[in-house]
């Protein structure tokens, strides 16, 4: 993911990206679905690609909150972010107080890690949050020793290329053989580190219909999976994030599954 490397100062300095930026709101959308898949010899398919793009519904969300903020606060010069720029998402959202740093690399708060992270950048001084320092992991490693390709290779160090997130979306080639038979069923992301966080034990089921996944998708057999076409595909994740792995994308990856004996 070279693209991560890219424009580090605009990482480090938000008035690269907001001219004149003095604040930074940081907002988190839980993503913690009711209910999930229900055929268990499916392809699992990542809880936050469930519903819509996350990428336009946080969005939309900031672009209501700047405009709040324009009416009923003062005018402000802004952006909109979410994933989606040169922008230290977790930190700024540590910084904010909201959570700390798992050992998996995610961000962590009280109530687990399935949140999406968005930022407004504005021009404008307003009252700032106490930074949250404290770590919540204390000895805890389960994410680290349940990660099945070994990705997680110290607290808070990722090694990408061995996360079955990054082989499944990110990766344009084709999947490592090495990795036959430890993807444990995942098609498209992977949740398994934060399956096992004890923090999520306590997450709570979100109320947004715009993430919430169809009775269809929850549905799909194994069969059905593997058998989807190319019109399917579209049809059903027309205004997904799965979108961006594309139909080919999918099918190399069920292939691999099937290869590999899941």
């Amino acid at each position: 993911m070279n693209y991560m490397q890219r424009n580090l100062d605009m990482r480090l300095d938000p008035r690269l990206l907001v001219p004149g930026a003095k604040s930074v709101i940081v907002v988190l959308q839980n993503y913690f679905p009711e209910q999930t898949q229900t055929d268990a010899d499916a392809p699992v398919l990542s809880k936050y690609a469930y519903g819509e793009d996350y990428h336009d519904v946080i969005k939309d969300k900031l672009r209501q909150l700047h405009e709040f903020i324009n009416t009923q606060l003062a005018h402000a010069q802004g952006r909109a972010f979410t994933d989606s720029a040169p922008v230290l998402e977790r930190k700024w959202a540590q910084l904010a107080g909201l959570g700390t740093q798992g050992k998996n690399g995610n961000l962590l708060t009280r109530q687990g890690s399935f949140f999406f992270i968005g930022e407004l950048i504005l021009d404008i001084e307003l009252e700032y949050d106490t930074p949250n320092i404290k770590n919540f992991c204390g000895t805890c490693t389960r994410c680290i020793d349940a990660c099945p390709t070994q990705a997680i290779t110290s607290a808070g160090v990722l090694n990408a290329q061995r996360c079955i997130a990054y082989q499944t979306i990110e990766n344009k080639g084709e999947i490592d053989k090495t990795f036959g038979g430890m993807f444990q069923n995942r098609v498209f992301g992977c949740d398994i580190c934060q399956d096992v966080c004890p923090y999520n034990r306590k997450a709570q089921p979100h109320s947004d219909d715009s993430l919430r996944a169809s009775d269809e998708l929850l549905g799909m057999s194994a069969d059905e999976w593997f058998a989807m076409s190319e019109t399917t595909f579209q049809r059903m994740f027309r205004k997904s994030a799965v979108k961006r792995a594309k139909y080919a994308g999918i099918k190399r990856n069920l292939n691999f599954l099937k290869s590999g004996f899941l």
